[in-house]
């Protein structure tokens, strides 16, 4: 029998899929200096994990019986792809899965910081029953979302999940992808059984930061090391644009976005992503223009079930 470890859990409809097609599923956590052990000890052949556990060359050359790496998400920089393909393990992701969700919070991060919502829901708990009028007036000059263009960055799977709701939201969209020179984009509208195509054809960088009122990165990490939006792509950006990271910490330098709020070159800034977690900077967690997520970008019950099934259907393919 085949055995998988889950180590950082896996939905309930994907682990029943697993043990009907005969596979040993185990998704009690083991902690990173366990891991090895706990995989040798139990002759699991599979270990699964989202964004918590790392599999890095030492986990790999510790578990000679390991035969297949699958990461629940998007992004593999929690794992040592190369090493582990080296080793003649097989690394699998689940890609498709989380994208609406991810999408979905992007917008109410953006609907969130035009109408400062992050602001006032909280000091109207603290200050509402005092200090209504003067919260009304600090919270009247929102803006609406329709009209105005969002430059996606990263034009993927959830990147164009990004433009099909910017769409339905009456925005215009552009992009930036260096692998992608076009995206088909289709809004279906299930009120009158129609589905809508549109073109977007990608744009280079500059243009983008220079046209966007509001940025949303979707890429998978960061380039040759480097964040992919710092000081200087930022002043080539509108002032009073905002930026809303909920790919990967560190694309985005943080000090840069801090610097940026308060000169008033950025109006506000999202983010579920940062580059210590689970231990964020502090600045960004106090500042009054940043709305925060802990990571949750796939964190909805549609993609949790999504990803499981995705990965118990590569798992059971693997094994043949």
């Amino acid at each position: 029998m085949k055995r998988v470890l889950a180590n950082d859990g896996i939905d309930s409809a994907g682990k029943q899929m697993l043990e009907a097609a005969g596979i040993f599923v185990d998704a009690q956590k083991a902690t990173q200096a366990e891991l090895i052990s706990k995989i040798n000890d139990g002759n699991f052949d599979v270990v699964l994990v989202r964004s918590a556990t790392k599999i890095r060359q030492d986990v790999i050359e510790g578990c000679p019986g390991l035969k297949l790496i699958g990461r629940a998400g998007v992004g593999l920089d929690n794992i040592d792809v190369k090493f582990a393909e080296s080793k003649g393990v097989k690394v699998v992701n689940t890609p498709a899965a989380s994208s609406q969700s991810v999408a979905e919070l992007v917008f109410a991060h953006l609907f969130a910081g035009v109408r400062f919502l992050h602001r006032s829901n909280h000091e109207m708990r603290t200050m509402g029953h005092t200090d209504f009028a003067a919260l009304k007036k600090d919270y009247s000059a929102g803006t609406e979302l329709k009209g105005k263009t969002i430059g996606i960055i990263g034009f993927g799977r959830i990147g164009q999940a990004t433009a099909r709701i910017a769409i339905g939201c009456g925005m215009k969209v552009i992009a930036f992808d260096p692998y992608i020179t076009s995206a088909e984009i289709t809004l279906e509208l299930p009120m009158i059984a129609e589905k809508i195509s549109t073109k977007i054809s990608t744009i280079n960088l500059d243009q983008l930061l220079a046209e966007s009122d509001f940025i949303s990165l979707h890429v998978p990490g960061l380039i040759n090391g480097k964040a992919l939006i710092g000081h200087e792509e930022i002043a080539k950006m509108k002032k009073g644009a905002s930026i809303v990271n909920a790919a990967r910490g560190g694309v985005v330098e943080e000090n840069a976005i801090l610097d940026a709020l308060n000169t008033g070159q950025l109006k506000f800034v999202a983010l579920d992503v940062f580059n210590n977690e689970p231990t964020p900077d502090e600045a960004l967690l106090v500042h009054p223009d940043i709305s925060l997520s802990p990571h949750i970008g796939a964190a909805t019950e549609e993609a949790q079930e999504r990803i499981g099934l995705e990965m118990a259907r590569q798992i059971i393919d693997f094994f043949g």
